[in-house]
């Protein structure tokens, strides 16, 4: 029998493959850029995650959500993952994270 994994154990994985993905124009991954506005991971480790873009023209529109999925789909407890990306709330600079401010010598 496999051993269970708690849902929110599963999250902070996800997380941190999340913070492994790196916008290509700015050199801070799309965690603490505030791309990802959440993470659902249901009992069955089913994973949906709700993320933005900086701009709806986004050089990376059409590789960014699949390069997400596929990261979290490599994590051996995530049966599947699928990525809904929305604009509303558009993403503005005030969602990074302090982190990411300081990086960017915006602080």
């Amino acid at each position: 029998m496999s051993e269970r994994i708690d849902t929110a154990e599963l999250g902070e994985k996800i997380v941190n493959v999340l913070k492994t993905i790196y916008d290509p124009e700015i050199p801070v991954d799309i965690y603490e850029l505030g791309l990802i506005y959440d993470v659902f991971v249901n009992e069955d480790y089913d994973v949906k995650i709700l993320m933005t873009l900086t701009t709806p023209n986004c050089p990376v529109a059409e590789t960014l959500p699949l390069e997400v999925e596929e990261k979290v789909k490599s994590l051996d407890a995530v049966k599947s993952a699928e990525v809904e990306i929305t604009f509303d709330p558009p993403w503005t600079q005030d969602l990074m994270s302090e982190e990411a401010k300081l990086e960017l010598g915006m602080l």
